[in-house]
């Protein structure tokens, strides 16, 4: 395992963008060039490391042919076993920053926002931060339907959920040692931090939902697993879990003004307890 260095700057960096990748060669590309057009207060430099974990496609390979520009530094890291935990486990052992950022290969970010994670988080007592996530467009329209459904819902509108993207500092990471081998590893960093301790910044990151009926249930269902083996594992975790019950009238509210997407969101939610849709993988993306 040999990091590839892509950047003739070799000056420490003090923010690092950590993305494990599996099989993400359609992707991979999009969100490595969102990351080289971020820019960095103050002079600081960046360094991003791509996790090709278990490939067997062209992400390493596309990866590595990319090509930063200042602030930023790429390596790659190909790793032969496909684990994300054991990958984001060996990112962490190589990466320099104060600022740590977890990215999904398939997302991409809006260009001040890097910035605004690194502003917030360095120097700062341990703290997690995410961006503004948006959906980007579903060939689905069940998808849309439901997605348009789920955006409005208020843990997504009101708090700080990091899906595809979260970071903390260094004070922060420092609370837990190796990643745990579970399902939920958004939601266990997540939780590792006090609600006043999460911060959601107004710039934009761009997240993909699966696509089609059977596999939004089948990821809902994992996203249910994972909370309940979280639960289960780490309940002390849970005392910093600031996701409430949906009021009676709000929902009401999302109906009436979204009859469409309310449905689509009750028919997964449904499905979910059907066992037809069980399913043996820890994760699922479901393309």
């Amino acid at each position: 395992m040999t990091p590839s260095e892509q950047s003739p700057d070799q000056t420490a960096p003090q923010v690092s963008v950590l993305i494990p990748a599996h099989n993400e060669a359609d992707y991979i590309a999009a969100c490595l060039a969102s990351l080289f057009a971020c820019t960095l207060p103050d002079g600081l430099q960046g360094e991003v490391i791509v996790l090709a974990n278990g490939c067997t496609d062209a992400t390493a390979y596309i990866a590595a042919a990319q090509k930063p520009r200042p602030p930023w530094q790429l390596k790659v890291l190909d790793l032969p076993e496909g684990n994300k935990l054991k990958a984001l486990t060996a990112g962490d052992a190589v990466a320099r920053g104060n600022v740590l950022i977890y990215l999904d290969a398939d997302v991409t970010v809006e260009p001040a926002l890097i910035g605004q994670i690194t502003e917030t988080l360095f120097n700062a007592p341990p703290r997690y931060a995410s961006g503004t996530p948006q959906l980007t467009p579903a060939q689905s329209a069940l998808t849309r339907a439901y997605g348009r459904f789920w955006m409005r819902l208020p843990f997504v509108q009101n708090g700080t959920p990091g899906f595809g993207l979260f970071a903390m500092n260094r004070a922060g990471r420092a609370r837990w040692q190796h990643w745990p081998d579970i399902i939920a590893d958004d939601t266990f960093a997540r939780l590792s931090f006090a609600p006043n301790e999460r911060i959601k910044l107004p710039s934009h990151y761009h997240w993909p939902m699966v696509e089609g009926f059977r596999n939004l249930t089948r990821v809902r269902r994992r996203q249910n697993a994972g909370v309940a083996e979280l639960s289960e594992t780490y309940p002390a975790l849970m005392a910093n879990d600031d996701k409430q019950k949906l009021p009676l009238r709000h929902l009401l509210r999302l109906l009436c003004s979204d009859p469409v997407g309310f449905a689509a969101y009750a028919l997964v939610s449904a499905a979910v307890k059907s066992p037809l849709f069980r399913s043996q993988q820890r994760w699922t993306r479901g393309r």
